[in-house]
């Protein structure tokens, strides 16, 4: 895989929308904005809305907290988000993935693909971009 990809998370309603590969990252990362904690039968659930680059927005998501987990930004600041746990499809290759919620907006890439994601099922070839193929248009629902 080249060091950004076309990526959809189907059951989110989100995608297919660019990411970018980061093997420093430990867990992947979504673009998420008026996040909600609440709880339900003792279990937290978030729920939260993806912003597409452009602005428009996806629909409301919710989804079961798996953890709330400090991560350590790209700017050295620590927060804690939830983690949660949806399909993801990449390529041909459709997996559960732990995904962290977080503001990205001041980010170039809604998603960030951590090594957690990509595990042994991938090589990445870091001078490469969209090497699984693929594009904004292969849902008919352009991002």
């Amino acid at each position: 895989m080249g060091w950004r990809e076309w990526v959809e998370l189907p059951e989110l309603a989100i995608g297919p929308i660019k990411a970018k590969v980061d093997t420093g990252a430990r867990t992947s990362a979504l673009h998420a904005i008026d996040l909600e904690i609440s709880e339900r039968n003792g279990q937290a659930w978030v729920s939260f809305t993806f912003e597409n680059e452009d602005g428009s927005m996806g629909a409301r998501n919710e989804a079961p907290v798996e953890e709330f987990r400090d991560v350590t930004n790209s700017g050295g600041q620590s927060e804690s988000r939830p983690v949660i746990k949806t399909p993801l499809k990449l390529g041909d290759v459709y997996k559960l993935v732990e995904l962290t919620l977080t503001q990205r907006d001041n980010m170039a890439y809604r998603m960030l693909i951590g090594r957690t994601t990509l595990s042994s099922e991938f090589i990445v070839a870091p001078a490469e971009s969209f090497v699984l193929g693929g594009d904004e248009l292969s849902s008919g629902n352009p991002k």
